[in-house]
């Protein structure tokens, strides 16, 4: 199932992205980081839609770096048990079959037992 969340995140910036551009090179960076990666609380991030808010950074001591508190809206896929999802196989062999949908890879087996 895909869901429209909004999420956190803290990002962390080197010294020499500040200036001008500082908010692009922050949701350029965010997107890199996030897009296309799974967390185990919301599901996959399948994409960044919008940003909803930059909040003022952090200057970390001893490195320089940076932390900003951004607030962003994303696509989340997440399946749940007992969904029905289409999937396209991907590999079959004596013990079941493999199937893709998105970025879940699916196994099912042979050795299925059927309940009445």
């Amino acid at each position: 199932m895909f869901f429209h969340m909004i999420l956190e995140r803290n990002m962390h910036l080197h010294p020499r992205h500040f200036g001008r551009d500082l908010r692009d090179k922050l949701i350029t960076k965010l997107m890199k980081d996030v897009e296309g990666t799974c967390n185990g609380r919301h599901g996959f991030i399948v994409a960044i839609t919008g940003i909803e808010s930059v909040d003022k950074g952090l200057v970390l001591d001893g490195s320089g770096y940076a932390t900003f508190p951004v607030k962003y809206q994303c696509v989340v896929f997440r399946p749940f048990k007992g969904e029905i999802v289409e999937a396209v196989v991907s590999m079959v062999n004596k013990m079941g079959f493999f199937a893709e949908a998105g970025p879940v890879q699916i196994f099912i087996s042979n050795h299925v037992s059927v309940l009445i």
